[in-house]
């Protein structure tokens, strides 16, 4: 009697004109790839174009298939690896999108791919992610998902949904975790070249360095100041002496401007203080810790994993650069010194600006 071959778990991405092209390609690469020596059988993948093909991708060559929307329907799990955020998916997107979630099929969404399963409905009363440049975007136009701006992915079964570009390898093999096991992923990763598992969320690569609203001369000077004696003890009350306001016209000013409160606003100045030099010198924790006026490295620590959900020492691992023979130590006055000239902050200030874009509407579900 012939044995019949095991049933292959099908994976279809779904693209349209303009796909981006490397979250693309992290999807073909998992789950398209062969890898017998692995495990045989492995996924069947489909590549289904919502737009008559050959689709344009965002770095400009063309992808073609010979499969359709109505291939989704063979799908046991359909990945949307981003959709053009400013472009309302069609009725057949949408509509094969809830078909799909009602049989039961896994929906898998790569950076924006998530406005698609937003738009279908499917992410209503559930945590979800995207790019964080794209996150408080999603949260505005479908205010019924709880957006999570800091993770690299969530796992709300059935759905999944992960950050920005490289976050969607680590989702797909999430998924190949699930689906086979730690060890068939960790082979999967170690031909990818790429680690298993990352530390921590899409959080320690935000870059926010300064608040970006208009600083006034005064509250300018001071924040220059600040960032220049990180190391010293730094309350409000110090801070509204050096813009010479009272503690508490400095702090509701302070939140007008900066849209947080001096010692969060601090806070995140040591934790970037931090960052670069973990990035840029092999100087201990304990020493970057009194640099940054962490006061202890058990403090650094616990900041570091409430503000970046990682460690100090998994960041360093993950974005260390050779350090140069001597680094030089960052300026810190033994006093309160001078204030700098505030150009750096108002550069700063004007590189993190953000252009609004306008969402087109929801449609009722």
């Amino acid at each position: 009697m012939e044995l019949m071959a095991p049933r292959r778990h099908t994976v279809a991405a779904l693209v349209a004109d303009g796909v981006a092209a490397f979250e693309l390609g992290v999807a073909c690469e998992v789950f398209g790839f062969e890898r017998p020596e692995i495990l045989d059988p492995w996924y069947r993948f489909l590549v289904c174009a919502v737009d008559p093909p050959p689709l344009r991708t965002t770095a400009g060559f063309t992808v073609d298939t010979p499969h359709r929307l109505a291939d989704l329907d063979e799908a046991d799990t359909i990945i949307v690896p981003t959709w053009p955020v400013l472009r309302t998916p069609p009725d057949p997107v949408v509509e094969a999108l809830r078909r799909a979630h009602a049989r039961g099929a896994r929906l898998v969404s790569v950076c924006t791919g998530a406005f698609a399963l937003a738009e279908a409905g499917l992410l209503d009363g559930k945590r979800a992610t995207t790019h964080w440049m794209y996150a408080e975007a999603l949260a505005d136009r479908y205010p019924a998902v709880k957006v999570d701006p800091d993770v690299l992915y969530v796992d709300e079964d059935p759905i999944f949904t992960s950050a920005g570009t490289a976050a969607g390898i680590d989702l797909c093999l999430y998924l190949v975790r699930l689906d086979h096991g730690a060890g068939v992923a960790n082979a999967v990763a170690r031909r990818m070249v790429v680690p298993p598992h990352r530390d921590g969320g899409q959080a320690q690569f935000v870059d926010t360095p300064v608040p970006p609203a208009a600083c006034s001369d005064a509250m300018a000077e001071t924040l220059d100041w600040a960032l220049a004696n990180l190391a010293h003890p730094l309350t409000v009350e110090t801070l509204a002496r050096r813009a010479m306001m009272s503690p508490r016209t400095f702090a509701r000013r302070f939140r007008s401007t900066a849209g947080t409160t001096p010692l969060q606003w601090l806070l995140r100045q040591r934790v970037l203080l931090a960052q670069r030099l973990l990035e840029t010198t092999d100087r201990p924790v304990e020493v970057i810790a009194d640099l940054c006026g962490f006061g202890s490295a058990t403090a650094m620590r616990a900041h570091f994993r409430r503000v970046l959900a990682t460690s100090p020492l998994a960041y360093r691992r993950t974005f260390a650069t050779a350090p140069p023979a001597d680094p030089d130590p960052p300026a810190v006055s033994a006093s309160p010194a001078p204030p700098p000239a505030s150009a750096a902050v108002s550069a700063a200030s004007a590189s993190r600006a953000s252009a609004s874009r306008a969402m087109p509407p929801r449609r009722a579900p």
